[in-house]
């Protein structure tokens, strides 16, 4: 039976990631692991993120799954999501942090002097609740989400991709950032899809039956 494994380096909602995998893949194996043998094993990987990014690498580090991480985001499917979305890019700002380096680019957090909106409202940081999310691009990751729907966030770092055609979503908080990259085998998300009600199970439903070709 073809796994589905959730990467368990000690940070993030793993339970309720994979859950919801389970809800759209039923009688799919979706395990939550921190067995690097496991996950090099799967035919598709998740990676989860919450919490501080120094924790987070220091947690995938202490681990001991960096390697194991690193080998199938090379030629499988691979999904990641919040600061499993950061953590593929070169450096955060939060520490600052060294990253994997997979996506070249850094994570920059809101800038509170550009946390007005045109109507003069002050935004907060973090930014969280539901936004709209524009879809820059096509991707099997978007088939059948409208485009504008909306996804839950909790953040307040972003990515800044130095390639711009890695963006397939962007929302506004107030200016519009990257909230969706996609390349080769690789897609991830700033907001997160399993708290995402209906578009959110919609795009794991997509995940677990893409090939991981390029749209």
């Amino acid at each position: 039976m073809k796994r589905i494994v959730v990467v368990d380096y000690g940070m993030g909602n793993l339970r309720s990631v994979a859950k919801a995998i389970e809800h759209v893949a039923p009688g799919r194996d979706v395990v939550v692991s921190a067995d690097a043998a496991v996950i090099r094993g799967a035919d598709r990987v998740v990676l989860p993120g919450q919490s501080a990014m120094p924790d987070c690498m220091a947690g995938l580090l202490a681990s001991g799954l960096v390697d194991a991480v690193r080998a199938v985001m090379a030629d499988r499917p691979f999904l990641g999501i919040c600061l499993g979305l950061q953590m593929l890019f070169d450096r955060s700002e939060e520490g600052p942090t060294e990253c994997l380096g997979a996506i070249p680019g850094r994570v920059v957090r809101f800038r509170d002097e550009a946390m007005t909106t045109p109507a003069g409202e002050r935004l907060k940081v973090p930014h969280m609740g539901w936004s709209p999310v524009r879809q820059e691009r096509p991707h099997a990751l978007w088939r059948g989400i409208e485009n504008g729907a909306r996804f839950y966030f909790a953040h307040s770092y972003h990515p800044v991709p130095d390639d711009p055609a890695v963006t397939v979503g962007t929302a506004d908080y107030p200016a519009p950032f990257t909230c969706a990259i996609a390349r080769d085998n690789i897609f991830a998300t700033q907001f997160h899809p399993e708290k995402s009600q209906r578009a959110g199970l919609a795009l794991l439903a997509n995940f677990v039956g893409w090939d991981g070709q390029p749209a």
